[in-house]
């Protein structure tokens, strides 16, 4: 079954990265944990995303399209990422949550992914 893992972090509790050394060790626990996601042969799918004040949020109201700046909720937390992941269930997807590397000042939503039985062509 496919789990999609939303990453959330409030900017304000997230750890600050005073140097590149400090930056570099950072992204090694992000690395590694995609690596290990590879090597379990769950990983499907995952990217990071520009921070939140990049964000366009669209609407349409009566026929005529509306943007915004920034992302559609006022919130404290920003999605920051994704992995899609493919596990036998609910409790092995939230296993690999648990192992994420913001997991100590973040949180991570554990979504299924929907499956339709027709496919469009």
């Amino acid at each position: 079954m496919h789990y999609m893992l939303l990453i959330y972090t409030d900017p304000d509790d997230a750890p600050q990265v005073a140097s590149e050394t400090e930056g570099r060790a950072m992204m090694k626990g992000w690395f590694d944990y995609t690596t290990a996601l590879h090597e379990a042969g769950v990983h499907v799918a995952g990217d990071a995303l520009h921070p939140a004040d990049t964000a366009s949020t669209v609407r349409v109201r009566s026929g005529e399209r509306l943007v915004t700046d920034g992302p559609f909720a006022e919130t404290k937390e920003w999605l920051g990422g994704y992995y899609v992941i493919d596990v036998p269930d609910l409790d092995a997807a939230l296993d690999w949550a648990a192992r994420m590397p913001n997991i100590a000042y973040g949180s991570v939503e554990v979504r299924p992914l929907m499956v339709f039985a027709e496919q469009p062509a």
